[in-house]
């Protein structure tokens, strides 16, 4: 009797303890979403769709004066603006295809499981330099999640990202940077509308990205626990996306430790990094429903956009192309951007020391660095510095 007593005060303890835990981690939380302004920029909003009905959710951003929120950045890094460095004198310039004849507008293409809101340190710094485009893909962020049923396959990205191009940008150049999964959506592009780059894209960046071989990632893990988790995943996936109210709550039981994962494969020094950019893209993972996690998923073990390189290639003697990862990267590892540089001789290829898969939020000035160097690569000679 003694024994169960202590072990009932014991449980209530704990219980109150537990109960304690989560409620000081909601507040915790609720005073980091309210702190930061991290993916509160707008633009114009607008809508396209696809060829098969799904509706696609747009933003643009006009060159000029444009109103920063107050504190932009406020609790964590702070986006300087970003500065284009003059472009080459016109003796020493690349020759131009009909595409560079104006100024391009920049459209930005998120990743697997986030949004256009990821590109908030990009976009702060570009907002009012340059005419530039934000789009949520199909299942993520505002835009509509399509026929049920299948895997979604990149191959079906690119076509959405043309009907974005075809609506937001009829005529002059553009210049096209991925992350991760829209990076492949901008291969994808390149492979099924080769004449649309040689006459339209002034530049393209690819960040983090893969043009294959996913499969082979084995995301830090031994590589027959990797094996496995690769059996297993697609089921589970498509097990709990008809329970979403379980993954749900499952989140929030498991409190710092689901943060802990999300932080690990996010960046590469994850006790560095502002608590509140941590928490900005817990919450972007945590917008997209498992259901379309569970269609996307399957397809990057078949994806292969390497047919798109030699399109690339042909053109990179007048292409301003960046090839930029994180050195910790184990999402798409260093060695994959390392075999799309190497299938573009004439890129530049950059790797960001003690950066992991959300460099876009961990290294937002190198990466907007690099970013401004390509787009002065990308303006005609003739025309001013941004």
């Amino acid at each position: 009797m003694a024994g169960a007593a202590l072990g009932a005060v014991a449980t209530t303890v704990a219980a109150h303890r537990l109960t304690a835990s989560r409620s000081v981690r909601r507040e915790a939380l609720a005073a980091l979403d309210a702190a930061g302004p991290y993916g509160t920029l707008r633009g114009t909003p607008g809508t396209v769709t696809a060829d098969d009905g799904t509706e696609l959710y747009y933003e643009i951003d006009e060159p000029g004066p444009a109103p920063r929120p107050a504190g932009d950045g406020a609790g964590g890094p702070v986006a300087a603006p970003l500065t284009v460095p003059a472009p080459r004198a016109a003796g020493s310039a690349r020759p131009r295809r009909r595409a560079a004849r104006r100024r391009p507008t920049v459209v930005f293409c998120h990743g697997y499981c986030l949004g256009q809101d990821v590109w908030h340190f990009q976009r702060a710094a570009l907002r009012g330099a340059a005419r530039a485009v934000y789009w949520d893909q199909r299942g993520h962020g505002r835009s509509g999640r399509g026929p049920v049923g299948g895997p979604v396959a990149t191959g079906l990205l690119g076509r959405d990202l043309k009907a974005v191009l075809d609506a937001t940008v009829p005529e002059g150049p553009v210049v096209l940077v991925g992350h991760s999964m829209g990076g492949m959506t901008v291969m994808a592009l390149a492979e099924q509308f080769p004449d649309y780059v040689a006459e339209r894209v002034a530049g393209i960046a690819l960040i983090g990205t893969s043009a294959g071989r996913l499969a082979e990632v084995t995301y830090g893990l031994p590589a027959s626990a990797a094996r496995a988790v690769r059996v297993v995943l697609p089921g589970l996936l498509r097990t709990l996306g008809a329970r979403q109210g379980l993954v749900d709550r499952g989140r929030r039981a498991a409190g710092e430790l689901y943060s802990g994962v999300v932080r690990r494969y996010a960046f590469g020094r994850p006790d560095d990094v502002d608590p509140g950019v941590a928490r900005f893209a817990e919450r972007l993972l945590e917008s997209v429903p498992v259901e379309v996690v569970a269609e996307f998923y399957p397809a990057f073990a078949e994806h292969d956009t390497t047919r798109a390189l030699p399109v690339l290639a042909g053109l990179a003697a007048d292409l301003p192309v960046l090839v930029m990862v994180g050195e910790r990267d184990e999402v798409t590892p260093p060695a994959h951007s390392e075999r799309i540089a190497a299938g573009l001789p004439h890129a530049e290829f950059a790797r960001l020391p003690d950066a992991g898969h959300l460099l876009l939020l961990e290294a937002p000035d190198q990466v907007n660095e690099r970013l401004g160097a390509l787009l002065a690569r990308s303006i005609p000679s003739h025309e001013p510095a941004v």
